[in-house]
């Protein structure tokens, strides 16, 4: 900006001022206006002020516009290409993560029926302490990683999993003892859930708000790519050559993600400004002004050391505590709504309804299934929101389960009842495999990457990831004991109920994250509904 020479005479320094004011509220203004698109309220308020024929600011103003700004614009030149590679990069890790969960149902028949691969006897018993260990393994890991994440960043830390999926296969490959596939299939659990909270915290991290839902859901679409792929490529090799390719997935996604950048909010937390303004250039093109999205990175930074407390002082927020029952209650629901149960007799299901499909296609149909409404998802989540997908996908799921219950009720009863009522479960088994990789399936995950701020971030995601596996360990574990004691109709009526209460959680306790930026997702979970457009000018 110019400034008067102590050589200008006095008429005109008055007027070279004007002019450098006027030059100055036209700068401004046009931020502001730029500003208001990333959400910043104090580019709003300007914005305003102007409209009102008032574009005098200050210093102070044009001092904190840029820091003020919400991260995650819609800049004209921003570039979405590249976070949409960064995305599926990441979830390149996921992948890995699907085959190590769908490799127990190719494995089961031919380790435990037909005594393939091992020089040792597998009974069922033992195999399902082999399906489990790898939730167990997730479980124990997800508290650590969150301080791992902070510790070395996102990238460095989902890198550095490859390790333990390498050990992990090559140990399940060549085992010696059932100890060693417990082991094996625990320390496979270890990488799993260590990318369950890695992948979504660096997704949302690096993605714009417009497109955070779409970015985020892909975590859970690779997950199911990497079940389907293993049920495709199982029906066609044996168990040893299906191990070995899992084994080597995790190289090809350790040499594809190594060339991702690392996430901008964990660079600039570390003060590593010039990497962190190469990274966001690399997510939204050469041509994207990255000044307004730094400042708001810096300023959420300083506030959040300024503020700085330990770990338990954090979670004691009120702000934390909401979304920590939030996250943590989508995973609860998330594995009592009976995912497992369809699961574990779909190949029944499609048996008794006499629809000439073997079990292994059965399998394959799902995985399909799973696939393509995941897939889906990822397109309508930014659009319906991510409430409407969860009401949508529990009332259908609880229908679904209710009906299920009723036809093996009868059946129990009577097996004439059901002679023509084989396409029930079979369509009750479709829809809920649909709206649950719709709903349920995908969005606790990418909302567990939304709720939480920046500094507690890590080690309330890993709580909830604590959560999630540790249920999916007991229901797993109790669904016979559930069978036994309650029937197969009233195992399922019980998830219906479940899935009912949680319709109910969902409707009254879990904010829409569709379109706010994350800081304006902490506004309103602290009370503030208020948007930037609601906002009135200053007067």
């Amino acid at each position: 900006m110019s400034t008067a020479s102590s050589s200008n005479s006095s008429g005109e320094e008055p007027n070279k001022k004007a002019s450098s004011s006027n030059e100055e509220s036209s700068h401004l203004l046009e931020s502001a206006e730029n500003g208001a698109k990333y959400g910043s309220r104090q580019a709003v308020k300007i914005v305003k002020a102007s409209e009102n024929g008032r574009t005098n600011s200050t210093p102070h103003d044009q001092e904190n516009l840029l820091g003020n700004m919400v991260h995650t614009s819609t800049s004209n030149n921003s570039r979405k290409l590249p976070q949409y590679v960064a995305a599926l990069a990441a979830a390149g890790g996921a992948f890995a993560c699907g085959t190590v969960l769908g490799w127990t149902s190719p494995a089961e028949t031919a380790i435990v029926d037909d005594h393939q691969r091992y020089e040792f006897n597998v009974d069922k018993d033992q195999f399902s302490w082999v399906g489990s260990a790898m939730t167990l393994g997730a479980a124990c890991v997800c508290i650590p990683i969150g301080f791992l994440i902070n510790l070395i960043g996102r990238k460095w830390t989902m890198l550095f999993l490859v390790l333990p999926f390498i050990v992990g296969w090559a140990m399940l490959i060549w085992a010696a003892n059932v100890g060693m596939l417990y082991a094996s299939r625990f320390i496979l659990g270890i990488a799993g859930g260590a990318f369950c909270v890695t992948a979504p915290m660096y997704t949302g991290e690096i993605a714009q708000k417009e497109i955070r839902g779409t970015l985020g859901s892909y975590f859970q679409l690779m997950i199911t790519i990497g079940i389907l792929f293993v049920y495709a490529v199982g029906a066609g090799v044996d168990i040893f050559w299906l191990s070995v390719i899992c084994g080597l997935l995790p190289l090809v996604f350790g040499a594809i993600f190594f060339f991702m950048p690392e996430s901008p909010t964990y660079l600039v937390a570390k003060d590593r400004s010039e990497n962190a303004i190469k990274s966001i250039q690399w997510l939204r093109g050469k041509e994207y002004d990255y000044e307004p999205e730094l400042a708001e990175l810096r300023e959420t930074d300083r506030e959040t050391k300024a503020n700085k407390v330990n770990v338990w002082a954090a979670l004691n927020r009120p702000v934390t505590r909401k979304a920590l029952a939030i996250s943590m209650g989508l995973m609860f629901f998330q594995q009592v709504c009976g995912i497992n149960a369809v699961i574990f007799y779909a190949s029944r299901i499609f048996l008794e309804a006499k629809t000439g499909i073997e079990a292994e296609w059965a399998s394959i149909l799902i995985g399909i299934m799973q696939v393509v409404a995941t897939f889906v998802s990822t397109l309508v989540v930014d659009k319906l929101g991510r409430r409407i997908l969860l009401l949508a996908s529990g009332i259908c799921m609880a229908v679904s389960t209710t009906a299920i219950g009723v036809y093996f009720y009868l059946q129990k009863q009577d097996e004439t009842q059901v002679e023509n009522l084989g396409w029930l479960p079979v369509a009750s088994l479709c829809l809920f495999i649909i709206m649950f990789s719709m709903g349920y399936g995908p969005v606790p995950w990418l909302m567990m990457g939304e709720l939480f701020a920046t500094d507690i971030k890590g080690f309330a995601g890993s709580l909830a990831g604590t959560s999630n596996w540790l249920l999916a360990f007991v229901v797993t574990k109790t669904f016979v004991n559930l069978n036994d004691g309650l029937g197969i109709g009233g195992t399922f009526w019980l998830f219906a109920g479940l899935t009912v209460l949680g319709v109910v959680f969902v409707f009254l306790a879990v904010p829409e994250t569709k379109g706010k930026s994350l800081n304006e997702i902490q506004l309103e979970l602290a009370g503030n509904r208020s948007t930037p457009e609601a906002i009135p000018a200053e007067k």
